[in-house]
Formats: structure tokens, C-alpha cells, sequence
């Protein structure tokens, strides 16, 4: 059974990279092209993702982009700023060009992971990757396990290694142990390891498949050309535009 995912596996990634699968524009693609390295461009990838829940990522991202552009809006993206201006200052940023879609609850995200920012790394969240050496495992357990509540929906089983991922393709960050990063399983991920086969029906409508997910595309990985983070991006896309049958003949050519 593993060698037959496996197989698949190798199908569906050589068909990602023949553009195959679309996607040759992301929906982070849509981004005001910061320098990499700048605290700047490390934010922009930041905050929105903490609102990267139950909506379209394209429509997110491109809402982002204007946002940063608008001189009058993009305050949003700077902690110091943030906590300098009223909530409904910051409110009325955040939903002119729809970045927040739920206005106050979303606001509330943006204005505590900016407290966060502040309180914790002086407003630079590059300093948390330099505190934990850029070490994946350390970065999400001080996250996830360690400040949970201080870092609203970032600190999410999906969300915090789909960011992780962006960052490390959007910025000029260098994880010492990316073999780390695990599959981000967002709803298109879950469907399409069902459909690969490794998940059951049942396991897809349980309360715990996110956990599951991650753990068969860890469990299967091991020891291969993949690291769990490779076949993220093909997944998402296999799902979202339909299911492209597979075609196994691209592993003849």
C-alpha cells in the first residue's frame, strides 16, 4: 500500500511541476514585492495569515496587497503603528479593501498579535526565529504549545506551518531542520490525502484529521526524496482545481 501512494505521489508532483495542476500564480504571489530580508515584507506574510481561515486565500492576499499600498491604510502592517491608533482606527483599515471580514473579531486578532509583537520581540518578528536558532520544532512548540493564546489563529495546526511555509518562500529565511515543516492541513490537503488513500472516509469527517493527516504524510515520507513540505503545494492544488486524474505516464518521460 505505501509503495502504491508512493507512486502517486510521484505522479502528482511531477505533474505539479509540469504546471499540470495550475497554480502558476499562488494566492501569497500577490504581494507589493518587499525586500526579502525586511522587517516589512516579514509582517506583511505575517498578520494576514492570522485571518486565513474559512475564506478564499487569493481573495485574502489581493484585499493584503491594496491594503499595504493604500499610504492610508498601511499602518496595519507595523505593531508600533497599530497600537498607536484607536480600534476603530485600525478597524477601518483592516476592512476598507477586506482584509477583516468579521470586524470586530478579526481586529481584535490583528491588535493582539500586534501586542504580542511588541511585548515579546520589540515589534521584529525576526527575532523569534533568531531566539530559537531559526529551528522549526522549537519555533512552532513556543507557538503552539508554549504561548498558544498569545498568538490568535497563527498559532493553529494549519495555519502555523502554512505560514512557516510561506515565510520560508516569500522571505529570505533559512530553517536549519526544514525536513520539520509538515503538510499545512487545510481542507484541500485533508480531501486530497483521502484521495490519494491515505486516509479513510471516516478518518476525513473525524474531529481529529488534521492531526492525522500530518502524521500519515510524516510517517510516509520518512526516509524519502520528500520532506513532508514538498507535496504541500501539489496537494492544495489537486484539490482545489478538481481532482485531475493522474497520469503515470509522466514517470516514463
Amino acid at each position: 500500500m505505501k509503495e502504491d501512494i508512493l507512486k502517486k505521489v510521484d505522479i502528482l508532483y511531477a505533474m505539479w511541476k509540469k504546471g499540470l495542476l495550475g497554480g502558476e500564480v499562488m494566492p501569497e504571489d500577490k504581494n507589493p514585492h518587499l525586500n526579502k530580508s525586511s522587517l516589512e515584507n516579514y509582517l506583511y506574510f505575517t498578520l494576514p495569515m492570522a485571518l486565513n481561515y474559512q475564506r478564499n486565500s487569493y481573495t485574502l492576499w489581493e484585499s493584503a496587497n491594496k491594503t499595504y499600498l493604500d499610504e492610508r491604510t498601511r499602518f496595519v502592517f507595523d505593531p508600533h503603528e497599530v497600537l498607536k491608533h484607536s480600534f476603530s482606527d485600525v478597524q477601518d483599515a483592516l476592512t476598507k479593501y477586506g482584509v477583516a471580514l468579521q470586524k470586530n473579531k478579526q481586529t481584535e486578532i490583528w491588535i493582539k498579535l500586534c501586542n504580542t509583537f511588541m511585548e515579546l520581540f520589540n515589534g521584529d518578528i525576526r527575532n523569534l526565529f533568531r531566539k530559537f536558532n531559526y529551528d522549526v520544532n522549537k519555533i512552532r512548540d513556543f507557538i503552539q504549545k508554549d504561548n498558544k493564546s498569545k498568538f490568535p489563529y497563527l498559532s493553529g495546526t494549519k495555519i502555523c506551518n502554512y505560514w512557516l511555509f510561506v515565510l520560508w518562500q516569500y522571505t529570505d529565511i533559512e530553517y536549519i531542520n526544514i525536513e520539520c515543516l509538515t503538510v499545512a492541513p487545510d481542507t484541500h490537503v485533508c480531501k486530497s490525502s483521502y484521495r490519494i488513500g491515505l486516509i479513510s472516509e471516516e478518518e476525513l469527517k473525524s474531529s481529529n484529521v488534521q492531526k492525522l493527516v500530518i502524521d500519515r504524510w510524516n510517517e510516509l515520507l520518512a526516509n524519502t526524496k520528500y520532506k513532508p513540505i514538498d507535496i504541500h503545494t501539489p496537494l492544495w492544488l489537486w484539490s482545489r482545481n478538481g481532482f485531475q486524474e493522474l497520469d503515470e505516464h509522466l514517470l516514463d518521460k
